[in-house]
């Protein structure tokens, strides 16, 4: 005899994906145990203290990032402090609007990029001179952040000793944060940060695609 031919109305019904991300339930459930999550996290974070943060890696963006925290530190009534090392002979249209707003020291201090200079001896120099300006910023509690644009180039290259940096950094005021960008950042100041990025480079249309730089993106 054939078999008998299921009764559909005997199926067990389709239950719902409880897994599903496009569900409600599913929906609501997660955005709750991640609202407990943060509020759990909020509740043990009871410190404050200025930052040392580092912006490295091979990428685009790592200037872009520390202004654009300087331009928050402004709107938060906050002194600002810029200092550009290897970039000062370059146009910067940040530099001229940030110098303009609010109670802002932008100081540009270096001479272009080493290959420009092609003297050791001069960078060293310069750096020296700029280095005298970051002191004083970093030894003056009426600055709420100092950006210290590209000092990783510097200490790659050894203009400047990585000692003198992570003193001056450590006997900083203790509410004044302070970001330091530029590609490869020593080993010793990752470990000495408290916020630590690197910008990954995916893709760059200068360096892949010939498509020179462009004003509002590179400068």
């Amino acid at each position: 005899m054939p078999p008998v031919p299921n009764n559909p109305s005997d199926e067990t019904p389709t239950q719902p994906n409880r897994k599903d991300p496009k569900d409600p339930e599913v929906h609501k459930r997660r955005a709750q145990r991640a609202k407990a999550a943060h509020e759990k996290k909020m509740a043990r974070a009871t410190k404050e203290k200025g930052l040392l943060i580092v912006h490295t890696g091979n990428g685009k963006g790592k200037s872009s990032s520390a202004f654009g925290m300087g331009l928050r530190a402004l709107g938060h009534g906050m002194k600002l402090g810029v200092v550009q090392f290897i970039k000062g002979a370059l146009p910067a249209a940040e530099r001229d609007v940030l110098a303009a707003m609010g109670d802002v020291r932008f100081e540009t201090m270096g001479e272009g990029y080493t290959w420009d200079t092609q003297d050791r001896s001069r960078d060293i120099a310069t750096t020296e001179r700029a280095w005298a300006v970051v002191e004083e910023m970093l030894a003056d509690p009426a600055y709420g952040m100092v950006i210290l644009d590209e000092l990783n180039i510097v200490l790659k290259y050894e203009y400047l000793a990585l000692d003198r940096v992570l003193a001056a950094c450590a006997g900083r005021p203790a509410m004044q944060h302070v970001v330091i960008t530029g590609r490869n950042a020593p080993a010793e100041l990752i470990e000495a940060a408290d916020l630590v990025s690197e910008m990954k480079n995916i893709k760059h249309p200068y360096q892949s695609q010939g498509i020179k730089a462009q004003a509002g993106v590179e400068f």
